[in-house]
């Protein structure tokens, strides 16, 4: 949304003889037959950031994982300053100095923003709310990281919610920091100010490891890129070297990518979501409609009010009677009369804590959703459920391929694939995808697109999303919304489009004739 600005320090050279903060030296990880990390050798320096750059399932967050002490490896070891390290515990990892924030936020919904920060630290026996507050309001200032600390953290947008991962690390003063995706749920401006906040913890000295599927990022921040292929480290690269995105792109999967998509105009069907003026729930006489073959993309900063829409759309919220209306029924009627097929389908911003069960396995999940398709009687088929799960996993190529493998277990794209392998396989009328390539590599998230416009044939997509580049590579239609409002309806084929959308974006409302 907008344009990223960064504008990077010089980058800091190795010295002669400078020993690494950390060596990672023939570590092999396996998962039961899947060898995740295979030999990985991998040096991260003091006061440098380094990215680590690879597809869905490479490999890079099981090999961080084992540096943050979540994971032991099967073979290999791990030096901090040159002193061979055996964690057992990210307790022993965090004391030894190293902070990882993951893809997958852990953190405690019940609590506030100040306590899920200072949960776990030293220094004193009592702690009061005002003191938590001021510490933690300080750190954010500090960093550009703007958040409530009193907020309750179930109450948070999953942007804020990264923030506060991010605000944990950097009150712990750890001196090795790993980010797993940090950007993913990030508008530009706050990708800038994490930037910003990153540079400086490299000027203190930090050594930094920047995990990304965004090359544009890559690029700009990494004073080295290390290229994770199929659990093997390919090579390591000078971002100098870098000819462009897609030489990147290239080295990243070994083969040519270039990220095109056809979007052949479909002819509209019936109306399959209808929203008329809806108000409450911090929305503003919203008034919407999608119809059967096209993708309507709401656009808009965080925190707008896309997530009241899409939980009163989606049966999360009630909304007030006769707003929304779903294959021609008033919202009450479509869902008591609902079935598990030819219904509404929600691809949720949340794979791991709303879309799926993160300790069930691939069947279970699948069930999640399906289940009233393989009953018999009082019984569930789960032999014909676990055959229909493993067609899905090779139609889809959800890695590593097993059935059998649990949701926290599968990388954030492959998860995703799974979720989406789900709720297509549903044959629903209506799709609600939100954020639906968030922390994807460029295959999968050409995939993804792919999916989302041949799904057009049998029902209407509206698709919400933080990424501006696809909500005009796949939207027919773009709603920006802004304060709850829906500020402008625009066609994605129109002259400048993208041009009108920043301005409604920051609720500059366009004039007549202009």
């Amino acid at each position: 949304m907008g344009t990223k600005t960064f504008t990077r320090p010089p980058r800091k050279p190795v010295a002669d003889g400078e020993r690494p903060v950390v060596e990672i030296c023939g570590i092999t990880k396996r998962f039961g037959k899947v060898v995740a990390n295979n030999n990985i050798n991998l040096d991260l320096y003091a006061g440098r950031i380094k990215a680590l750059l690879g597809e869905n399932g490479a490999g890079k967050s099981t090999l961080m994982s084992m540096l943050a002490g979540r994971y032991k490896p099967d073979e290999g070891h791990i030096k901090i300053d040159g002193q061979i390290m055996d964690f057992s515990s990210s307790r022993e990892a965090i004391e030894a100095g190293i902070g990882m924030v993951y893809q997958h936020f852990m953190l405690v919904e019940s609590m506030t923003v100040a306590e899920n920060v200072l949960l776990g630290q030293t220094g004193g026996f009592f702690v009061n709310h005002r003191e938590m507050d001021k510490r933690v309001t300080a750190l954010a200032e500090q960093y550009g990281l703007d958040v409530d600390p009193a907020a309750r953290v179930c109450d948070l947008s999953m942007g804020e919610k990264q923030r506060v991962e991010i605000l944990k690390l950097l009150y712990r003063e750890s001196r090795i920091l790993i980010f797993d995706e940090p950007t993913a749920v990030l508008t530009p401006d706050e990708t800038v100010r994490l930037f910003d906040a990153l540079w400086k913890m490299a000027e203190q000295g930090k050594a930094i490891v920047f995990i990304s599927h965004k090359l544009e990022e890559v690029l700009s921040i990494a004073d080295d890129i290390a290229i994770l292929r199929r659990g093997v480290i390919e090579g390591e690269v000078d971002p100098d070297s870098i000819e462009s995105k897609a030489d990147l792109a290239c080295r990243m999967v070994g083969k040519e990518v270039i990220l095109e998509i056809d979007r052949n105009p479909m002819p509209p069907g019936e109306t399959v979501l209808d929203i008329r003026d809806l108000s409450g729930m911090g929305l503003d006489n919203v008034t919407l409609a999608v119809r059967q073959g096209e993708i309507v993309a709401l656009v808009g900063v965080a925190g707008n009010g896309q997530k009241s829409l899409v939980e009163a759309v989606c049966g999360l919220r009630k909304p007030p009677q006769d707003t929304i209306f779903i294959s021609g029924k008033p919202w009450r009627q479509f869902f008591e009369e609902a079935s598990w097929r030819r219904a509404l389908s929600y691809v949720p911003e949340d794979r791991l804590g709303l879309a799926t069960l993160r300790d069930c396995d691939m069947v279970d999940n699948v069930l999640l959703t399906t289940r009233k398709g393989f009953v018999i009687g009082p019984w569930l088929d789960k032999k014909r459920a676990s055959s229909e799960t493993s067609d899905l996993v090779q139609k889809f190529d959800i890695r590593p391929g097993r059935t059998q493998a649990l949701a926290w277990q599968l990388s954030g794209g492959n998860l995703q694939k799974a979720v989406l392998a789900r709720e297509l396989y549903r044959e629903p009328v209506l799709i609600v995808a939100e954020q639906p390539t968030q922390g994807l590599d460029i295959s999968a998230t050409e995939e993804v697109w792919n999916r989302l416009l041949e799904v057009r044939g049998m029902a209407g997509v509206l698709l919400v999303t933080g990424d501006l580049n696809e909500a005009l590579q796949l939207a027919d239609r773009i709603a920006v919304i802004y304060r709850g409002r829906i500020l402008g309806m625009l066609d994605a084929d129109e002259d400048a489009v993208a041009d009108r959308i920043g301005p409604l974006m920051a609720g500059i409302e366009e004039t007549a004739g202009a």
